[in-house]
């Protein structure tokens, strides 16, 4: 066990917990942050656990993650934007608390491999899970528009 290893433990271990608990419990308001913000959690933990076992396939599994991660947030968004008119989402220390760990984990791992293709497909990684996660967030705390409201 080493340092990545550890890291990715505590983060997929407290991190999941939380978005586990927070997605089982709660108004609808927190279940849907706790859903969005689990991608990030996830996804860092991928990325550190890539590192630690020197396993490079489970880069692709985070970067799919971080691609469909937010895509399913925006959907969710979508179906329940009324219920979340009604009661809307307020997480923006979270949600930028979660973006700088992403972006830590990202920084640190592209530290630790070096500069070459696996460092693009991090970078890459990095900014899809940290743009989607700041996009999806946003869907949520401001609701998206339902269909009279584009039309009219």
């Amino acid at each position: 066990m080493n340092g990545w290893t550890v890291t990715a433990t505590v983060a997929l271990g407290g991190g999941g917990a939380a978005a586990v608990w927070g997605v089982s419990t709660g108004p609808l308001r927190r279940r849907a942050v706790a859903q969005n913000l689990s991608t990030t959690v996830v996804c860092a933990g991928l990325l550190l656990l890539a590192q630690g076992y020197a396993r490079p396939s489970y880069v692709d599994v985070a970067l799919v993650l971080a691609l469909l991660g937010p895509i399913g947030t925006l959907v969710f968004a979508r179906l329940l934007a009324e219920d979340l008119d009604e009661d809307p989402p307020r997480a923006q220390v979270l949600t930028w608390a979660t973006a700088g760990f992403g972006a830590a984990v990202v920084l640190a791992v592209c530290v630790a491999t070096g500069p070459g293709r696996a460092m693009v497909k991090l970078l890459v990684t990095g900014v899809l899970l940290i743009c989607g996660n700041l996009v999806a967030s946003r869907a949520l705390s401001h609701g998206m528009p339902t269909g009279e409201e584009r039309h009219g």
